[in-house]
C-alpha cells in the first residue's frame, strides 16, 4: 500500500482564483504568487493519485489568519474525505495565532479528520511564543486518542526559498521536548534533526516521540538521505510525503529507488509506517 502523507487542498475560490487571497495573506503570497505553485482540485489529486499507484493521501489545507478562509478551507477538505473516504484522510490547518485553533480543531476531528497540520510559521521560527498557542492543539490532540499534529520545518542552512522559515535546530529541539507525549510529524526531513539520533546522549529519547515526512525532499536532498536515516536508526518513523501538487509521485520513487532500501524498507516508507502512526488507515 502506497500513502501520501503530505497533500495539499484548497477552497473552491482559490482554486478558482487566488489572487485576492494575496493582499491579506502574507504567507500564502508568499507561496503561490508564482503560478509555478500548482493548486488543485479533488479530481485532479484522485487522477494523479491512480496514475501513480497511491492508495490514499493525507490532505491539508493551509494556516490562513483569516478564521473564515481556514474553515471554509477545513471544509473542503472534510467533504473531500467524506466524498472519498477509501482513498483519502484529512488533517485540520489553521494560523494558531486564531484563539479559536484548538475547537476548530476539534470540530474537524470531531467531523472526521485524522489529526492537525501542517501547522506553519513562514515568516518567523518556532519560539517560546510558537509553543505557547500550540499548548490547547497538543492537548486536544492527546485527549482524542493522541492523533498526530503535523508541523512544518525546514533544513537551517542551504538555499533559499519560499516557505524556507528562520527556523533553529535548537527550536526543533524544544518543539520535541515541549510536547513528549504527543506524537509529531516534522514535514521536511524535519530539517536535518533525525541526524542527530545517532548521538549516545538524549537525542534518542527527546526525538521518540518524533515521525519525520519526505516532502519536497527531491529538491533539498540527494537520495542517499534514505539511507541515512537508515543508518540513524528511524526509518521507521519515514512518512513518503509529496508535497503534492508541488511535484508528481513518481519523482520520490525515482529516489527512493535509487537509495539502498531494501524491498520491504521501501514498503516501510511508502505506506506501512503511516499505517502504524494513523489509527484510521
Amino acid at each position: 500500500m502506497i500513502i501520501d502523507s503530505h497533500t495539499h487542498l484548497f477552497f473552491q475560490a482559490v482554486a478558482d482564483d487566488r489572487t485576492p487571497f494575496f493582499d491579506t495573506e502574507p504567507e500564502f503570497k508568499l507561496l503561490y504568487n508564482s503560478q509555478k505553485s500548482k493548486i488543485v482540485k479533488v479530481s485532479d489529486m484522485i487522477a494523479a493519485m491512480d496514475h501513480h499507484g497511491v492508495d490514499i493521501s493525507i490532505l491539508s489545507g493551509f494556516p490562513w489568519r483569516n478564521p473564515e478562509y481556514a474553515r471554509r478551507n477545513n471544509d473542503a477538505v472534510i467533504e473531500a474525505v467524506t466524498t472519498h473516504p477509501k482513498r483519502l484522510r484529512g488533517l485540520a490547518c489553521f494560523n494558531l495565532s486564531w484563539e479559536g485553533a484548538a475547537k476548530e480543531a476539534e470540530r474537524c476531528i470531531d467531523a472526521g479528520l485524522s489529526g492537525v497540520g501542517e501547522l506553519a510559521f513562514y515568516l518567523s521560527g518556532i519560539d517560546a511564543g510558537a509553543i505557547r498557542l500550540m499548548e490547547p492543539v497538543m492537548e486536544l490532540l492527546k485527549n482524542k486518542g493522541n492523533l498526530p499534529c503535523m508541523i512544518h520545518t525546514n533544513e537551517p542552512l542551504g538555499h533559499p526559498y519560499p516557505g524556507k522559515t528562520p527556523i533553529t535546530l535548537e527550536q526543533i529541539d524544544n518543539l520535541a521536548g515541549s510536547f513528549p507525549d504527543n506524537k509529531i510529524i516534522l514535514a521536511h526531513w524535519g530539517g536535518g534533526i533525525f541526524f542527530y539520533h545517532i548521538m549516545k546522549k538524549q537525542m534518542k529519547e527527546r526525538l521518540k516521540n518524533i515521525w519525520y515526512d519526505t516532502a519536497a525532499s527531491v529538491f533539498l536532498y540527494d537520495p542517499g538521505i534514505y539511507d541515512m536515516a537508515l543508518r540513524a536508526g528511524v526509518l521507521e518513523k519515514v512518512l513518503f510525503g509529496t508535497d503534492y501538487p508541488l511535484t508528481t509521485h513518481d519523482r520520490y520513487y525515482r529516489d527512493i529507488d535509487q537509495s539502498q532500501l531494501t524491498s520491504d524498507q521501501k514498503r516501510m516508507v511508502l505506506g506501512e509506517n503511516a499505517r502504524a502512526l494513523y489509527p484510521d488507515l
